[in-house]
């Protein structure tokens, strides 16, 4: 075999007019050669040789593959569904009042599961936000309602199913399905002024909901948000598509400017009275509310602005009047999660917090006299996956045993003292779904390198009433996607801990181009988000995973580093970044290029830094502060200046600039454009409603100042995330990156752009 290989190497280079030594003419393989020069002989050795060829053979990752094909698409995700909406839905076909079919794909079950709404004409507004078109479905009549006119916002039913609350232009009703009848709770709504059970933008994007009202457990009550929005500054975005163009007006409250006005209002549904939930005023927020099992009492949690207090207040849904249920105050911030539980047995509330340095699990009693310690460690608890109360079990997820990997454990109260126990083992991701008895979940368990192996468990308790969970079933190993990707170049990824110069190991992964050799040198792109408490170092395929793989194929490694600040490694080295965003993160992403650039198979002239977001505001600063380490860097829909962004966010991690200016004006990328030496790409969407198109104009405008060549791009009308299949914006912006890359960050040992001609 060895021979027969040495001479089809032989043939093509004699193909090519290449002499080869006399020295290697010997024996059978001289006469061979002399054999296959004859032209009747060099169609036979082409025929021989093309197995050889094909072996081994790997296909190249296209953008189209990623963006287009769908190619690296995985096995769907598996859930437990808790009714059967989808076959009661199948089996009618549902018309609207005009006798047409509608699509009843986007749908709401009743909790009785007799009705259901059906959504048409979706349409969102900003990230968590959407109205719709709503028609109501009676399986026992066959008949089908439309609810209102016009779309309509956060449709659901009553516990018991008989009336729908909604909102439409800022005021909120209850239609009654027995009368057809609508009853307006609220009648002063009006767009940019006042908003009644649905959150400004501010609300929906820092604490993360949308549906400003909640009704209580048996449905008496339905306790809702007032905003009074008349003193936000207006901000203006344009869109392009009309002929004089089209401007859009909403409330965006900067870091440091005035707020909402928020109040709770309670109310009753029997009576038709209305209670305002009673609370310290001023210049405070709300995050949330919830209702405890008890039909009369509400939870308001109040924080103040600076968002280092929350209180949570025990509220009479009947007159409004609380007391004090719970207080957590912190040096730094309290962050606001949904892992607050109040049990069904009223007695009890559950929790994390960070109250001893990591994120853990608390129960509480409402009377304030128990309070128990749950799980404990240097570790933080992630998730809650599920409540088994008959059994006095909290099945909850944690970054264990390392901060990348996440794992399952279960702890039991019941007994003197809480037990904890691991459900699933070893440095793996495991994305974890119970069903509603918390006897059986799915777990989806991935590593760095793999995509997810779906199984189904059982809980199973022995004699000693010890718990493991035991396999039933496997659902998917997404055989299809492994299959595939081994046609295809793959580069490795590895985990790394770098040294920062602050006494920290920083997390880290480094994918290597599948033909790595180490005596190259390749350039290095730099792949971070950074912001707090956020994570892209996981155990699991990274984001933009095939991307970064396309990239790498070309010659390129790619590192991504979690840098101080990040989350899962204690409050301390989250928190640390506190009043001053910028600068730790950039000084351990420069600290981490300098380390990386000192591997011997690393060309330290061409390190690269990109992000998105936040990631973007670390790009802009590695190409100013870090000029002397990386030399090209890519800053998607970046924050070039806090001042420029929301209140809720900033002031969270850096206060009011007028409490704090330094903070704020020492890492703003606009105010170090001077200290560019290499090449700088900045893109944005002018519709973006969350990190203003403004950043990126003020970054323009500092950067022409500083007399910096640059590069930059627009998206016209898009918003943050900057995407679109049908009109080909989302493989636009990878493609135009990724050329980006290889044009101004490549070297002798990568992949030009397409159509272009080396020029080394």
């Amino acid at each position: 075999m060895p021979v027969l290989l040495i001479a089809a190497a032989c043939y093509f280079y004699l193909l090519a007019g290449i002499q080869l030594c006399p020295l290697q003419y010997h024996g059978r393989l001289f006469v061979f050669l002399q054999l296959i020069k004859s032209q009747h002989m060099r169609l036979l050795a082409l025929l021989f040789f093309i197995p050889f060829v094909a072996v081994g053979q790997k296909k190249q990752i296209t953008l189209e593959d990623i963006y287009k094909k769908g190619t690296f698409r995985a096995d769907t995700p598996v859930s437990f569904v808790s009714d059967n909406s989808d076959s009661i839905v199948n089996s009618f076909k549902i018309k609207d009042d005009k006798g047409m079919e509608l699509d009843s794909r986007d749908h709401l079950l009743s909790p009785d599961q007799k009705k259901i709404l059906i959504f048409t004409g979706r349409e969102y507004i900003y990230r968590r936000s959407s109205k719709a078109n709503v028609y109501l479905f009676d399986e026992n009549t066959g008949h089908t309602i439309r609810i209102d006119t016009g779309k309509l916002l956060h449709t659901t039913f009553s516990p018991d199913g008989s009336k729908i609350a909604y909102v439409k232009s800022n005021n909120l009703y209850i239609y009654d399905i027995a009368t057809n009848a609508i009853k307006a709770i609220t009648t002063d709504g009006k767009w940019n002024s006042i908003i009644n059970g649905n959150c400004d933008w501010v609300y929906e994007e820092e604490f993360e909901f949308t549906r400003a009202y909640d009704w209580s457990p048996k449905g008496n009550y339905l306790a809702y948000y007032r905003f009074d929005e008349t003193n936000v500054k207006e901000y203006s975005i344009t869109f392009y598509d009309d002929s004089y163009n089209r401007e859009y007006r909403y409330k965006y409250p900067k870091a440091g400017e005035e707020n909402s006005k928020v109040e709770i209002h309670i109310y009753n549904v029997n009576s038709g009275s209305d209670v305002k939930a009673e609370y310290e005023q001023g210049d405070i927020y709300i995050p949330r509310i919830k209702w405890t099992m008890d039909d009369d009492q509400l939870v308001v949690f109040w924080m103040n602005r600076r968002q280092d207090d929350l209180k949570l207040l025990l509220t009479k849904a009947s007159t409004g009047s609380s007391s004090l249920l719970y207080e957590e105050k912190n040096k730094y911030f309290v962050e606001i999660d949904d892992n607050w539980r109040f049990m069904n047995d009223g007695k009890h509330f559950l929790f994390t917090s960070e109250m001893n340095g990591y994120r853990h699990l608390y129960l509480y009693s409402m009377d304030g006299k128990t309070k128990t310690q749950l799980s404990q460690g240097n570790y933080e608890i992630t998730e809650i996956n599920g409540i088994d109360e008959t059994n006095k079990r909290i099945f909850y997820t944690a970054a264990w045993p390392r901060p990348m990997d996440r794992n399952l454990f279960v702890a039991e109260y019941g007994g003197k003292k809480p037990k904890t126990t691991t459900l699933t083992e070893g440095q793996a991701w495991h994305k974890i779904e119970f069903n509603a008895a918390n006897t059986r979940f799915y777990d989806a368990q991935s590593d760095l390198n793999s995509p997810p192996v779906v199984t189904l468990k059982e809980i199973i308790t022995d004699k000693k009433k010890n718990l493991t969970a035991k396999l039933v079933q496997l659902i998917t190993d997404n055989s299809r996607l492994k299959a595939t990707l081994n046609e295809y170049e793959i580069g490795k990824a590895d985990f790394l801990r770098i040294p920062n110069n602050k006494g920290d190991t920083l997390n880290a992964f480094m994918i290597k181009p599948p033909q790595f050799d180490p005596a190259k040198k390749y350039p290095v792109l730099f792949c971070n988000y950074g912001g707090p408490g956020s994570q892209e170092v996981a155990n699991k395929l990274p984001r933009y995973y095939y991307w970064y793989q396309y990239l790498a194929e070309k010659g390129f490694i790619i590192m991504s580093v979690d840098n101080t600040g990040t989350g899962f490694r204690g409050e301390e080295f989250k928190k640390k970044t506190y009043l001053q965003l910028g600068k730790y993160e950039i000084e351990d992403q420069i600290e981490a290029a300098k380390y990386i650039g000192n591997l011997g198979f690393v060309d330290k002239n061409n390190i690269g830094h990109w992000g998105w977001s936040y990631g973007g505001f670390m790009s802009s600063l590695a190409i100013t502060k870090g000029a002397n380490v990386f030399s090209a860097a890519i800053a998607v829909a970046p924050v070039t200046n806090w001042r420029n962004y929301d209140n809720i966010y900033t002031e969270r991690y850096m206060r009011k600039p007028q409490e704090n200016a330094s903070g704020y004006d020492d890492n703003s990328p606009i105010n170090f454009t001077s200290l560019i030496k290499g090449k700088y790409l900045i893109i944005h969407g002018t519709g973006d409603d969350n990190v203003l198109f403004q950043n990126s104009i003020q970054m323009v405008k500092s950067l022409v100042k500083s007399n910096i060549d640059f590069e930059s791009f627009y998206y016209p009308d898009k918003n943050h995330g900057i995407s679109g299949n049908l009109d080909n914006t989302t493989i636009h912006i990878w493609t135009k990156m990724a050329n980006w890359v290889m044009k101004n960050l490549g070297n002798e040992n990568t992949v030009r752009p397409a159509g272009e001609r080396k020029a080394f």
